[in-house]
């Protein structure tokens, strides 16, 4: 799988190693059309992984509308650091390899806002 930055300014591996949480992983994946339910199936299994990890809360796979095959994967996790040890984990990185040779993706890390009267 190839890896892009979603923000110029700070990369994903920058972002976790802040000491900080909980946050929200926002991972974008772009395939090639043929490649779209090649990668359902590698998410969902990487999903039950990391519902096992320390740390994990949630995670939710969204599709494009529209013939779309960009994905959009929203995992909440309690802290940078849970995140860290599992997307480092050896089997974790193992499991990188199986999507599709077309994928690519865009991780960033967000805290949510307290944004008064909304």
């Amino acid at each position: 799988m190839n890896f892009r930055e979603m923000d110029n300014q700070v990369t994903f591996m920058e972002q976790l190693q802040e000491k900080t949480g909980p946050v929200v992983l926002f991972n974008q994946f772009n395939v090639e059309p043929d490649d779209a339910e090649r990668l359902r199936e590698v998410w969902a299994d990487d999903a039950a992984f990391m519902k096992r990890q320390p740390g994990f809360i949630s995670a939710q796979l969204h599709r494009g509308i529209a013939g779309s095959a960009t994905f959009m994967n929203v995992a909440v996790w309690e802290s940078a650091d849970a995140l860290a040890a599992a997307f480092r984990s050896p089997e974790f990185q193992e499991r990188a390899a199986r999507y599709p040779d077309s994928a690519v993706a865009a991780p960033h890390l967000f805290e949510r806002l307290a944004v008064p009267g909304i």
